[in-house]
Order: structure tokens, then sequence, then C-alpha cells
């Protein structure tokens, strides 16, 4: 009888689930003018295919997930000419609570990347939403293209030269201060040490920023929002979500103050003498209140707030991961190692000393910078973004209606042998010469949404990596750690090192 009642109950519970699910997730039209949907299974109900995508990238094949769907699907056929035959372009699947399709090719990535904010647009999950955006102010398209040409003139490549000196400056310091190296045989988790070096800079940079206590409240702020990034979206108190939110919220009130308090210094200035506005702090914080809005009003404290905030968690994690990744390359391949020790030495033995770094000593760094794009391929900090449809279109002979989401994947490409031969082979000449095929490498996106700070985490990815190799010597504890993706890349054991001085 109780064996009756549990399987009656599971029945209920399962029917409840599929109504709940049908209810707030409706099927996308299947066929408009004889163009159906692209192949592919939503799996479980309200879970979809979530689980299987997450596996796979905690197993350290994030590709596997995409690879394997390319091979199911490449046999079915689509009701257009203009399909080619071989393996799948597009298919269907539905993550994070919503039906998608996603584009599997480079000739995918150009497409989205071409007809952004024409077809497509940007859609982020729920998660994202509640952490970030605020949907009852200005339309957000509108918003961010008029915030990216707002942070364009601090981040244009010309522009970031200049901050290099500050760079190397700060690198210094960081390593001046942290990393203490009486005790030969001390551990030093690299993972740990080199988020307090890209929070340094970052705060440096785009607030003008140096107070250590002020700093390490921001730490500790950015650590939770980062953690609830990665959890489950369940907002009640002790879960990670809540803390996030709640650590967002407590971030975004310091770095309110700190607009304030600029705009009432950038203020004065202005009422004292114009001319002391050229010697006010060079800093993002700065650049956005001396900014005017698209509709020729000032940026308002608010929307400066939030976007400082946002600039402040996008560039953490992923500077630090990917300086993670760079270190377990250099450990693992000596002939790598010696060949960016052999290219930084001889630009450390060119400087004065006390001369700090400059552009024509970057521009020097291009094997170090092979080296670093191959980590991005083979470790990108970002597994790619989303998308909308703004309105029905076909592509590759299958529909995308209207309020379907779409996602891109870098792994789609990045390990794609048809772009990268021997994709799992970590292989820097792969960028001498033209380098990989228009459209395949994309860890900083493409288009008109390319991150805008891209040359800034080039800069100060190759500054770091100058100080860490002409410095010191290191030696991994686990020689054997590897990066794993749980949902972004970080380093399994948090890569304690063995530190030494090079001198």
């Amino acid at each position: 009888m109780e064996t009756i009642t549990f399987f009656i109950s599971l029945l209920v519970l399962f029917a409840s689930l599929y109504y709940f699910y049908c209810k707030i997730i409706p099927s996308p039209r299947q066929q408009v003018a004889g163009y159906q949907l692209p192949p592919g299974s939503t799996g479980w109900p309200i879970i979809g295919e979530t689980l299987e995508y997450l596996r796979t990238a905690r197993n350290g094949v994030p590709e596997k997930f995409i690879a394997d769907r390319r091979k199911k699907y490449s046999d079915v056929s689509v009701p257009s000419a203009a399909a080619t035959e071989g393996s799948c372009k597009v298919f269907k699947t539905l993550l994070l609570g919503e039906p998608m399709a996603m584009l599997c090719t480079a000739a995918g990535n150009k497409f989205l990347f071409s007809n952004e904010n024409k077809l497509v647009k940007t859609w982020w999950p729920a998660i994202f939403q509640k952490l970030f955006i605020d949907s009852t102010k200005l339309e957000y398209s509108k918003v961010t293209i008029h915030n990216r040409k707002a942070i364009f003139p601090f981040l244009k490549p010309d522009a970031v030269r200049k901050h290099i000196g500050v760079m190397d400056q700060v690198t210094k310091d960081h390593f001046g201060k942290h990393w203490s190296l009486q005790d030969q045989k001390q551990v030093s988790k690299f993972h740990s040490l080199v988020k307090k070096y890209t929070l340094a800079l970052s705060s440096r940079l785009f607030l003008n920023l140096e107070d250590p206590q002020v700093i390490a409240k921001l730490e500790e702020s950015i650590r939770h929002v980062s953690e609830g990034l990665v959890s489950l979206p369940i907002d009640l108190p002790g879960t990670n979500f809540n803390r996030a939110i709640r650590a967002s919220r407590k971030m975004k009130k310091e770095i309110d103050s700190m607009v304030a308090q600029r705009k009432n210094d950038l203020m004065n200035l202005n009422m004292i003498d114009r001319e002391q506005l050229e010697n006010a702090p060079q800093d993002l914080m700065s650049s956005f209140l001396l900014e005017t809005r698209f509709d020729g009003q000032e940026l308002t404290e608010e929307e400066i707030s939030k976007y400082l905030c946002g600039i402040m968690l996008a560039g953490f994690d992923n500077i630090i991961n990917t300086l993670c990744a760079t270190v377990i390359v250099l450990s693992q391949f000596p002939e790598v190692y010696d060949a960016v020790l052999k290219e930084q030495m001889e630009i450390a033995e060119s400087k004065d000393e006390g001369e700090l770094l400059n552009w024509g000593d970057v521009r020097k760094m291009k094997y170090t910078w092979n080296v670093v794009c191959e980590v991005l391929r083979l470790h990108p900090p970002i597994g790619g973004t989303f998308r909308e449809a703004m309105t029905d279109f076909v592509y590759e002979g299958h529909l995308i209606p209207k309020g379907m989401k779409i996602h891109w994947n870098v792994y789609a490409t990045h390990k794609n042998p048809e772009y990268f031969p021997d994709p799992h082979k970590f292989d820097p000449s792969r960028f001498e010469g033209h380098g990989p095929p228009p459209y395949s490498y994309v860890p900083f996106g493409g288009g008109p949404r390319m991150c805008p700070g891209k040359e800034h985490a080039r800069y100060e990815i190759l500054v770091f990596l100058h100080n860490l190799v002409t410095r010191f010597k290191w030696e991994m504890v686990f020689p054997d750690e590897k990066m794993v993706v749980d949902p972004v890349p970080l380093p399994s054991k948090g890569l304690p090192l063995h530190v030494f001085p090079r001198i």
C-alpha cells in the first residue's frame, strides 16, 4: 500500500512539474512558412539539458556538449537549398529554463555579431538580471550603447598605453608587499595573491582608489557576488545567491559614495578654475562624470555607479583565471617558459634601474602574447553569452522565432579541429602570421559588443607576466593541477606555488 501511495505521489509531482513547465516556458512556434525549428531536444521539463551542459564543463570537456549534438544532428535534413551538407550548424536545446538555439560555427559567430540590434539583442539569464540589470531604468540597449561610447575613450588603445607605467608600478608594489620570500619553503597560493593584484590595479585605474581598507571591503563584496553567479538562483537567507545580492547592494552603496564625493570634487575644481580640470584624476569614474548621455544630459550618479560596479566585476575573475592558466602552462611546458623568459629578460636588461615599462616594451612581447592567446583559446574566461531573437528569421534553413534565446559558445570553435588542428595541443604558433580563421577565435566576443576592455586586459596580463618571470622562479605544489570549469575556469586546488627569487 505504501509503495502504491509513493508512486501515485511521484506521478502527481511529475504531472505538477510538467504543468508548471508548460505554463512558464511556452513552446516556441514549430514552423513558419515551411521552415522548422533546428533539430535537437529540450530534455527534461524545466531543467532541460542544463545538468549535462554543466557536467561536461566540470569534467573539463565543455566542448563535448556541443560536439556530441553536432554529430547527432548532422544528418538531419533541412528544407532549404541554402543549407549545406556536413556537420550540424545549429541545434536547439533548453538551458537555464529557456528554449535556446546554439550556433556551432565561425560563420554562426559572424552572423550573430553582425546582426546585433538588427535580428538579435542581448539577453541575460535571470540570475544576472537580478544582480546587475535594473529593467525599470532607460531602455537597456540604448544605455549600453551609450555607456560603451563613454568608456571607449578611456579604454581605447592610445589611452590604455598611457596606463602601462601605472600598471607596472602597481605590479611592482604588489610583488614587494605580498610575495614574501624570507622562507624558501613558503607556499604561496597564486590564485589568492593574483586576486589582490587585479583588484588593486582596477581600483587604481577605474576609481583612483588606493586605500587598502576600502579595497578590502570591495574584495569581500566581489567575492560574494562571484560565488553567487555560479550558484542556484535561490534568494533565501544563508544561500550564496542571497549573499551575492546583499554584497552587490553593499558594493554599489560604497561606490555610490565615491561617485558623489568625486562629483563634488570636480565641481569645486570647475568653480575655481576650469584649467584645474586638467589636473583631475585620470580614472574611469572621472571620465564618466565629465561625459554626457545620448539625450544631451549628464550621466546620473546612479548610472555611473552601476556601470562602475559592472566593470569592476567583469574584469576581476577573467584576468585572474587567465593568469592562473598561463602560470600552469609555463610550469608544464619548459620550452614555452624558456622562450617567454628569454623575451622578457631582453626587455628587462634594456631598461635603466627604476625605469617603468612603456608601450615600446609591450610591443616586443610578441611571443608572450601568442602564449596568452593560446591559453585564452583553451581556457577562455567566459564560455559564451546569450542573445534573443528580435524577430522571426531563418538561419541555415531553420526557423529562429521571435523571442527564442540564442547561445553562442566559444568552445564550439576554439576546440573544433575544423579551425584548430589537433585542438587540445598547446601551440602558440597558431597565432603567428595571419592567425586563426576569422570568427573562430572569440575570447573577447565580436561585433559591436566586443569586450571594450580587450586592450586593457592585454596590457595588464603582459605587464604582470613580465614582472613575474623576470623576478621569480616557481614550482607547482601539485604538478598535475589543471584548470576546471565550474562554470568559469579556475585552478582546481587554488594553484599553490613554491616561489623563489630569480637572483
